[in-house]
């Protein structure tokens, strides 16, 4: 039996055991996300908000709400529940790959197409796929024209507008390197004064679209680099399998998937051969 909540503070609603396992279900019916009993102080806590945007008293009245509205309310409570913990150039042994091989034999792969491909699942805010275009557009400088281009996506729209926007607040450039800090931005102005503005030529590589990992993917492929780091370990194993599977057929012959360092993929997924920490070549 799930645990009864502690009271919450300034004698909020509190989130009932029908309800909590109502949203459990939604959330995993809709973005494949599973929520243990011990994330109930989460969710009630992420879906206050909701509560007071919509200006509905309890958590009943939200659950009624979903019903109701179809599709129309998923977007927030998919917003509302999933985290998005990010920085430029998190886990730094992936953008030293980047640079160091992923990219320079993509290029010897595609020296005739002069065409480069990379996405990056699960971009929260932007700051993956700015640092993957960063990277990137100090690798092929000097080496003439090449048509690279980074897909961005995420399932929270709110955080896909914020990396199409590519403005951030000066506090997240903290531990940056000073030459990324002079090469990747610029001071804002008028309204984005006191805030960082990605460079328009690193903007213009990244396409941010909002994108559900368990539903179709319009795009094609293939890609030379996936990043998709610290999204499967909210799926159960076998949800990871699918999609370490559809990762794979995305992945050009030699492209590279990273996932997070608290992540694995089971010994023996083909195509796919450990060559690196947390990093994965398609063989064949």
């Amino acid at each position: 039996m799930v645990a009864q909540p502690s009271e919450p503070l300034q004698g909020g609603p509190v989130l009932g055991d029908a309800q909590f396992e109502f949203i459990c279900r939604e959330v995993a019916r809709n973005a494949g996300i599973i929520l243990g009993p011990n994330k109930r102080q989460l969710v009630q806590g992420r879906l206050a908000r909701r509560l007071r945007v919509l200006g509905l008293p309890d958590y009943q009245a939200y659950c009624d709400y979903l019903v109701e509205s179809g599709e129309q309310e998923r977007d927030g409570l998919i917003n509302a529940i999933t985290t998005n913990v990010t920085g430029f150039f998190r886990e730094q042994h992936h953008f030293d790959a980047l640079g160091a091989y992923m990219l320079p034999q993509a290029m010897q792969r595609n020296a005739a197409t002069r065409r480069l491909r990379l996405w990056s699942a699960g971009c929260s805010s932007g700051e993956e796929p700015y640092s993957m275009a960063m990277v990137s557009r100090r690798v092929i400088a000097r080496t003439g024209r090449w048509d690279l281009k980074i897909l961005a996506t995420d399932i929270d729209s709110e955080m896909v507008a914020a990396a199409a926007a590519g403005v951030y607040g000066m506090e997240r450039l903290e531990g940056v390197a000073e030459h990324w800090l002079q090469e990747g931005f610029r001071r804002g102005t008028a309204q984005h004064a006191g805030k960082a503005m990605v460079r328009p030529e690193l903007r213009a590589m990244v396409t941010a679209r909002v994108l559900n990992l368990l539903h179709d993917w319009p795009m094609r492929g293939p890609f030379d680099v996936i990043f998709c780091r610290n999204v499967m370990i909210y799926f159960d194993q076998a949800t990871r399998e699918r999609l370490v599977r559809r990762f794979a057929t995305m992945l050009a012959s030699g492209g590279y998937l990273c996932i997070g360092h608290s992540e694995s993929i089971l010994p023996g997924a083909p195509p796919l051969k450990l060559v690196g920490r947390s990093i994965y070549r398609r063989e064949h």
